[in-house]
């Protein structure tokens, strides 16, 4: 009997010893695992890209940048900006769209990409299904500017001229399917007139071409024709917001002129490829949001006569909705050759 107790027990004890001993090899070999396994690595712990569809030194890029070093001190790492441009902002969208969505890659966008989205062409890339909405980064509206000696002094003269020479009226713009040509069209669609489009290759040569008498009106941002209207090159007669805008607070709106539907905003705005983690993307949010509210921030979107536009991801995403079933009414509605 005693026999068989010691031998149970000699048996029990070397289980436990076995037991204990599996134990401390599991916490070995667990300890050796990566991080990544059982638990999501702090984020950011690493650079984070943002992808910027225009060339460095632009209005565009200066706001990226700001961007980018603001929420880069926020977040405590570096925010690289990767500058792709190209096929109207197609390339750096599908860049931003193929990449991980791991919330260290992020795609700076504008109402280019709305308008592109609009025109019909095929592109490497689902809008609604690739990319997902961070938040709304500012706007700003658009000026329309005539000669300097134009005899054209409110939007209602250059729609009166239009009428009275069909066609004979010309706009410049930076291109086909640029803000500067849909916009336009989108404003003669209101006002029930035809305007001669004449397109360029950048806006440099319009501008020559609109001082010189050549063309008779031109649209685009404050940044681009400001300095212009301010230097007496150009006479400024309406901008496209709903309100007046406090930089330039003498000039009537699209509203005031009785052409509400051709209201137009030049927004900017941060885009994540689809399906990031939630929490990621609130975080993105709450941050930008923050960046938003910083002096520092309002003071270098104002320098493109733009203001703050904090938000959710739904606002920023409703808005893109809103732009792209927009653009791609007018359109097709007035037949504009997008190629």
């Amino acid at each position: 009997m005693n026999g068989k107790r010691r031998v149970i027990t000699c048996n029990f004890t070397r289980r436990m010893v076995l037991g204990a001993r599996g134990l401390l090899i599991a916490a070995a070999v667990a300890a050796l695992l990566p991080a990544s396994v059982g638990a999501q690595a702090p984020w950011p712990n690493r650079p984070i890209r943002m992808v910027v569809p225009f060339p460095p030194g632009g209005g565009s890029d200066v706001i990226a940048r700001t961007i980018g070093a603001r929420l880069s001190a926020r977040l405590g790492q570096q925010i690289v900006i990767d500058n792709r441009a190209g096929a109207g902002g197609a390339m750096a969208t599908e860049t931003a769209a193929r990449a991980s969505p791991d919330g260290y890659t992020l795609l700076f966008t504008t109402t280019a990409m709305a308008t592109l989205t609009a025109s019909g062409r095929k592109l490497p890339y689902d809008l609604a299904k690739d990319l997902a909405p961070i938040g709304q980064i500012g706007a700003t509206p658009l000026l329309i500017v005539v000669p300097a000696n134009s005899p054209v002094k409110t939007l209602r003269e250059l729609i009166d001229l239009a009428r009275a020479r069909p066609n004979g009226v010309k706009y410049g713009s930076s291109g086909v399917g640029s803000m500067s040509h849909i916009g336009m069209e989108l404003v003669t669609a209101e006002a029930k007139v035809q305007f001669l489009h004449v397109p360029y290759k950048g806006t440099a040569l319009a501008m020559t071409d609109l001082m010189s008498g050549e063309l008779q009106a031109v649209l685009g941002t404050f940044a681009t024709l400001g300095q212009l209207v301010a230097g007496g090159k150009l006479r400024a007669v309406v901008i496209t917001g709903a309100q007046r805008s406090t930089f330039a607070p003498h000039l009537p709106t699209v509203v005031e002129a009785g052409l509400p539907g051709a209201q137009i905003d030049f927004w900017w705005g941060l885009m994540s490829p689809a399906r990031m983690r939630p929490e990621l993307a609130k975080r993105l949010n709450d941050e930008l949001n923050a960046v938003l509210g910083q002096s520092e921030t309002r003071e270098s979107l104002a320098r493109e006569a733009a203001v703050p536009k904090p938000g959710t991801p739904d606002d920023f995403g409703r808005l893109m909705a809103f732009e792209v079933a927009r653009w791609s009414k007018l359109i097709k509605d007035a037949r504009i050759n997008m190629e």
